[in-house]
């Protein structure tokens, strides 16, 4: 969804999740939904904050000139690191890697891992452990 708005950008949400599920033709689970699109609204209500942190640690690098994957798979780990405070840092990271690899390549993979190290050493938590007890 993220690669999709970062396209195709749209202030209204609820059609393009109504899309995005529709055009999967599966059944997810309610709490799957409920958490991807929080995930989802999370990150656009933070871009501008994750964009200009982005740019400054992305040595050699404008925003715009990564590769929409890879921007958005970023910008996904950030939101988690900065504001999910339940997720540790390492899992952000390791599953950030996992998309990219996925999505794109194993080169995506190596990239997106330099870049959210440096995203770690900024985050002031345990890197393994969540600050806090997951909610719910």
């Amino acid at each position: 969804m993220l690669f999709q708005l970062d396209l195709n950008a749209t202030d209204k949400l609820e059609p393009v999740f109504a899309s995005f599920w529709k055009e999967r033709n599966r059944k997810s689970d309610a709490r799957g939904r409920v958490f991807t699109e929080a995930m989802v609204r999370g990150v656009l209500s933070h871009q501008a904050e994750i964009d200009a942190y982005l740019a400054g640690i992305a040595e050699h690098w404008a925003v715009g000139r990564m590769g929409a994957i890879e921007r958005n798979v970023i910008r996904l780990a950030i939101y988690e690191m900065r504001h999910c405070d339940d997720v540790p840092p390492v899992v952000s990271i390791n599953e950030a890697i996992d998309l990219a690899k996925y999505f794109s390549s194993s080169e995506s993979g190596r990239f997106v891992n330099g870049i959210l190290d440096r995203v770690r050493k900024d985050v002031k938590r345990p890197p393994r452990r969540p600050a806090s007890k997951p909610h719910g």
